[in-house]
């Protein structure tokens, strides 16, 4: 728990407040605006767009004088498939709109033509006769739309769901949602796969004509960004901060500008840098700032730097990872927090002096974000993330000029008295 006084969290809390002014905010929205900018081309692996944000944040680094180790960057490799060239997908002769009717699922191969669409719902999985029928045709040149709505059964939902699998060997599968949320892929299937909203044409699609390029690049160069500040009292032990910067990047001429998810969190992680980087808050223990290449992409850029330290993952004292910063009205949510109590209680005892955020949630492990293989490493660790406001997520509308950034200051300064207090005494 916190030992020091509830005089002394006042004070350095108003100390603290003389640098998160308006001038804070306007340094992240800075950050967020840059990184979600349609020239970063949604942080990904078409148009230099996860290379551009990665020289932008070692500009960074450089700029506020953080010490690399040896070097800024570290650079690892993965497979990825990409669309670099116009999408265009036509239901019923009429053209559908890229991002806000459907998304291509990009293990989907290139593919061009015009092809007939059966439907596949709960009418058909329910009766024999149908489905029989069903299952008697030859769906190699066609596609199946899958409509899951109307299905109150558990059961009945996987099989459905699990139809994307397309155990019909299709031409095609179209899956029928009510949001659509994009991903990446390190393979390439022998079928296409869209997932559309059901209040388009889709839904009752007859015919399809798709002009998909797709591009496989087996061995693509990413990289982590990494720098630190040394520690006043004890420089071997490392405090690290850390946010993925990568995002989805294209589809066609489409890109999802991430801002969110997580442009947010690597203006936090630069916030916190530019803090720690001015004498006169450098802090106790040395901190370093990671920011992770490839988090979309099955989390390869953590998993890389677990794999290859760049100094002894026994040093680091504590990790927090912030991923998707931009809101918070509904407070924050603390992944790891039932692991490390003592440290998640110091956390809620913090925020409650000092009337911050409307809740610190505790919630337990989970591997959907950069700190899962430091956690599986025995590195303590939290993941960190805002609650409330926006509900975009891996889609088009995760747009700079809709996140709010309701609450950043409250979390930096929640985060920073955190730091301070991890760096007073260890749990």
């Amino acid at each position: 728990m916190m030992r020091y006084s509830l005089k002394a969290c006042f004070a350095a809390f108003f100390g603290l407040y003389a640098f998160c002014t308006s001038a804070q905010k306007e340094f992240a929205r800075q950050v967020v605006d840059t990184l979600a900018s349609p020239y970063m081309a949604g942080r990904g692996y078409v148009n230099d767009g996860c290379g551009k944000a990665a020289r932008y944040i070692l500009d960074q680094y450089k700029k506020l004088g953080l010490i690399p180790f040896g070097s800024y960057s570290q650079e690892f490799h993965l497979p990825v498939n990409t669309y670099p060239k116009k999408i265009k997908v036509r239901v019923n002769g009429h053209l559908a709109k890229d991002g806000a009717d459907y998304i291509v699922i990009p293990s989907t191969p290139s593919i061009h033509g015009t092809f007939p669409v059966l439907k596949f719902d709960r009418t058909v999985l329910t009766d024999s006769i149908k489905l029989n029928h069903f299952l008697k045709q030859d769906l190699s040149r066609s596609f199946i739309v899958v409509d899951d709505s109307g299905t109150d059964s558990k059961k009945e939902m996987e099989i459905l769901e699990s139809l994307r699998f397309n155990p019909f060997r299709a031409k095609g599968i179209i899956m029928l949602c009510d949001k659509l949320t994009e991903e990446t892929s390190d393979t390439v299937m022998n079928y296409a796969l869209l997932y559309a909203l059901r209040n388009t044409a889709f839904g009752k699609s007859t015919s399809i004509r798709l002009n998909i390029k797709n591009k496989f690049i087996k061995d693509y160069e990413d990289e982590n960004i990494a720098g630190y500040v040394k520690g006043r009292v004890q420089p071997d032990s490392f405090i690290v901060f850390s946010a993925h910067y990568d995002h989805l990047g294209k589809m066609g001429d489409i890109y999802f500008p991430g801002a969110n998810d997580n442009a947010s969190g690597t203006a936090m992680l630069l916030s916190l840098a530019r803090y720690y980087a001015k004498p006169e808050n450098q802090p106790a223990f040395s901190i370093a700032f990671i920011a992770f290449g490839a988090e979309e992409a099955d989390l390869r850029g953590s998993h890389y730097y677990v794999q290859h330290p760049l100094f002894p993952l026994s040093k680091i004292k504590f990790l927090i990872n912030m991923d998707i910063m931009g809101t918070g009205d509904e407070g924050i949510t603390v992944v790891n927090g039932s692991i490390y109590k003592a440290a998640f209680h110091d956390m809620v005892k913090i925020n409650d002096t000092l009337h911050l955020l409307t809740q610190v949630k505790m919630r337990g492990p989970t591997a959907n974000s950069d700190h899962y293989f430091f956690y599986a490493a025995g590195v303590p660790d939290f993941f960190i993330y805002t609650l409330g406001g926006i509900n975009a997520y891996h889609d088009i509308y995760d747009r700079r000029e809709t996140l709010p950034l309701t609450k950043f200051n409250e979390v930096f300064s929640l985060l920073v008295h955190f730091t301070d207090d991890l760096c007073r005494h260890r749990f």
